[in-house]
């Protein structure tokens, strides 16, 4: 069958879903009960309509934005995302709620471009001009996740192989909204950091309180009888105390730690990622592809299996590119004599010796012969040298070795 654009209702409609609708963007959805929507532009047009001022404005209100690791101008940034454009296709954003449509899709609306709340995803919608012009159709279902994957699937059903070999990253065909799918498979679009940080406030002390109600009554403002709470738009912090300042960044911007691998680590990870990406990735998705035309898919218990085994498959994935984009390689030997992270050691208990070769935490495998520098033996390993006696403590009491050879 030649693949075709498929409009809103119709999307829904070829998944076995009643439509309802349309409402214009930014009125309301009048539906309380989870389920999926759908965002659709009328007759689109061939290239994608950027409004360079909304692009320009999201590069002030995050600076901290890049696009393929450096900062961009807003004709970089328009450029790359003129490249996820698809050309009569109507539908824009796939989208679901596990609680209420109406309340969903009104959160998505009110949220400024480069804000993570109240409801971030889709944000690309806000980088268009005539938003206007576009139309949400929505349909009611208690299995709103299933659904919402069945829409992007048939989506992707619908767009031509040659259109979708055009796109910037043609491995993922999603409405040009949507930046993942329901499993957490994402674009490569090359956009980090596009949504402001928030950092939590720390709550004021009792001293900051009191001088803070001081300085507002004198400046005519008002604290609530029943709570005693600051009516005011100030928000107060709880000063960062020295330790606070030292301590590491958590969150979105802290710094990763680095994956430490040998080079037969690096190699094992990579041969699994190419087995998942080519052999069971493809795999799983002709299953889902099967036991979707099966049709009814809150009931359907194959559909559920290769759901699930699909998240799983690309969870793994994803772990695995998170940790080879931070590989440092661990080199062989020893430290002069004494054992470090990739050192092979030799050691005796009890009159049994055994071989261990020291690693990383993504490559432990004891019975393998390979010990975590973060396991109890591996811990008391590092920095000790030939004839060093050690201890180790176990759930089974505390066991001595000695090391009879580092290399």
């Amino acid at each position: 069958m030649t693949a075709r654009p498929l409009g809103a209702a119709e999307l829904l409609r070829s998944v076995g879903l009643l439509a309802d609708g349309p409402a214009a963007w930014g009125t309301p959805v009048r539906s309380n009960r989870p389920g999926v929507y759908v965002i659709e532009l009328p007759s689109p047009p061939q290239a994608a309509p950027v409004d360079f001022e909304a692009v320009g404005r999201w590069l002030e209100r995050v600076p901290g934005l890049t696009l393929d690791g450096a900062t961009p101008t807003g004709r970089e940034l328009a450029a790359r995302l003129h490249r996820f454009w698809l050309p009569d296709q109507p539908v824009l954003y796939v989208g679901m709620s596990a609680a209420s449509i109406g309340a969903r899709v009104a959160a998505y609306h009110r949220t400024p471009l480069g804000d993570p709340r109240p409801h971030a995803g889709g944000y690309w919608l806000k980088t268009l001009s005539g938003l206007d012009r576009l139309r949400v159709w929505w349909a009611e279902t208690a299995a709103a996740e299933e659904y919402e994957d069945g829409l992007l699937s048939a989506f992707a059903e619908g767009v031509p192989a040659e259109v979708a070999a055009a796109l910037h990253d043609p491995a993922v065909v999603l409405p040009f909204a949507n930046l993942q799918t329901a499993d957490g498979v994402r674009k490569d679009h090359g956009i980090r950091g596009a949504l402001l940080a928030r950092e939590p406030v720390g709550p004021a002390t009792p001293a900051e309180r009191r001088a803070a109600a001081a300085r507002a009554t004198a400046g005519g403002a008002s604290t609530s009888r029943a709570t005693g709470v600051l009516r005011s738009e100030r928000v107060l912090r709880r000063p960062r105390s020295a330790a606070d300042r030292a301590a590491p960044t958590q969150g979105r911007n802290a710094v990763r730690p680095p994956t430490r691998l040998t080079e037969a680590g690096l190699s094992a990870l990579r041969a699994e990622l190419g087995e998942l990406t080519t052999v069971a990735r493809p795999a799983v998705v002709a299953r889902i592809k099967a036991a979707r035309e099966l049709g009814d898919l809150k009931e359907n218990s194959e559909y559920q299996e290769a759901r699930r085994e699909q998240s799983f498959l690309e969870g793994r994935v994803q772990a695995i590119e998170e940790l080879l984009r931070h590989v440092e390689i661990i080199e062989g030997g020893s430290d002069e004599g004494r054992v470090r992270l990739g050192s092979t050691v030799v050691v005796e208990h009890d009159g049994v010796e055994a071989t261990y070769a020291v690693v990383g935490t993504n490559e432990s495998d004891p019975v393998g012969g390979k010990v975590s520098i973060g396991s109890p033996i591996g811990a008391a390993l590092l920095g000790k040298a030939e004839g060093d006696e050690f201890e180790v403590v176990t759930p089974s009491g505390r066991l001595r070795y000695r090391i009879v050879a580092v290399r």
